[in-house]
């Protein structure tokens, strides 16, 4: 099982924003950065854009939901950080999962036993 630390720091997510690769999808975003620990840090955002703040907790519960169920399957050693689009809100977490694990196989970050 991977350990699985938060991202909180401002700073964190600036250098994950800067530095990483970035897998754009209608539902969700995710930047991929390789950290020099060996854990799975992972962070969420939604900016205003996407609603009030209703929609934006559901939106940050949503992908939450989504990450924890292929959570298992994902490499440790990286830092990853959630974007919520417009869509999100409205949207299912299965949905989103499917996405998000579409973006975690073009990073290469699914182990081969996943899914």
């Amino acid at each position: 099982m991977n350990n699985l630390v938060s991202l909180c720091k401002n700073n964190d997510f600036r250098r994950v924003y800067a530095k990483g690769k970035s897998y754009v999808s209608p539902v969700v975003v995710v930047y991929v950065l390789k950290n020099r620990r060996k854990i799975l840090r992972v962070g969420i955002t939604t900016s205003k854009k996407i609603g009030n703040a209703v929609q934006r907790n559901r939106s940050r519960r949503v992908i939450r939901e989504a990450f924890r169920q292929i959570m298992p399957g994902v490499k440790s050693g990286f830092d990853l950080v959630f974007v919520a689009r417009g869509r999100t809100p409205f949207v299912k977490s299965t949905e989103v999962q499917r996405h998000m694990e579409k973006q975690l196989k073009a990073a290469g970050l699914l182990l081969d036993g996943s899914q």
